[in-house]
């Protein structure tokens, strides 16, 4: 039996819950959620483990020395962090013997940190989801395994992001039995290698200057990549107002 500590949010969050909760040798000891109002469709996560009696925990909460003294307690081998955006203390990573392993919705060393969606399509980057060890770093733990997503030319930040969620679950179910057993050589990432992004860099990118010069290229990425309703996405400013703009692709072959 695998004692699974969760730290989870958005729907990747919920899947790999109720995946753990069916699991005959896997026992959740306890799951970490969003504070309230923030949680993102993470569903009835919540309801399920207080009446299965799996101790919550809030994010929050993490940082007090008494919250990581009852994480503690719970004696788990391992957890998981699933689209699950805090940092980590090196006094929390410690608790767990096993390591704690996280799913990246990216193609490290490629956007680590906030948004891989966007920045892949912006910075032309390879897209795709990967599992790795959490270090003291962002994203720059030991790859367990990874997947890449192809990035075609009528995708969105929204699209993307549904492919990525999508190919994070599958390639977290299909190698979770290896993990488990042992069966896995991690591989180390380089110092300094591939490329990072923090979550002020979006509100940057969103505001387009009319007087600027972009290439043609590189604005039809950026609002392409800024479609994600129903968020506003990137806009300009003009006679007082602010003006947003979202794109609506498709494509037809060249006859």
């Amino acid at each position: 039996m695998t004692n699974v500590f969760l730290l989870v949010n958005n729907w990747v969050g919920a899947q790999v819950f109720f995946y753990f909760l069916e699991r005959a040798s896997t026992q959740i000891t306890g799951v970490v959620l969003y504070p309230e109002g923030r949680q993102k469709g993470v569903g009835d996560v919540e309801r399920v483990a207080r009446e299965q009696l799996i101790p919550v925990f809030y994010a929050d909460d993490l940082p007090q020395e008494s919250t990581l003294q009852k994480v503690s307690t719970l004696r788990s081998d391992i957890a998981v962090s699933a689209y699950f955006g805090y940092l980590f203390k090196p006094e929390f990573l410690d608790v767990f013997p096993q390591g704690v392993i996280n799913i990246h919705p990216s193609l490290l060393p490629f956007n680590k940190g906030l948004n891989p969606s966007v920045w892949s399509i912006v910075d032309e980057t390879p897209a795709g989801v990967t599992l790795h060890y959490i270090d003291k770093g962002i994203d720059t733990g030991d790859i367990i395994t990874q997947q890449e997503v192809s990035v075609r030319l009528v995708d969105t930040g929204k699209t993307l992001y549904l492919k990525l969620e999508d190919a994070s679950i599958q390639l977290f179910k299909k190698h979770w039995p290896a993990i488990e057993s042992g069966a896995i050589h991690p591989i180390s990432q380089k110092p300094g290698e591939g490329t990072v992004h923090y979550g002020k860099e979006l509100k940057a990118l969103d505001r387009i200057d009319p007087d600027k010069m972009y290439t043609a290229r590189y604005l039809i990425n950026l609002l392409r990549a800024r479609t994600f309703p129903p968020h506003r996405g990137a806009y300009y400013e003009d006679a007082g107002k602010r003006i947003y703009l979202n794109l609506e692709l498709f494509e037809e072959d060249i006859l």
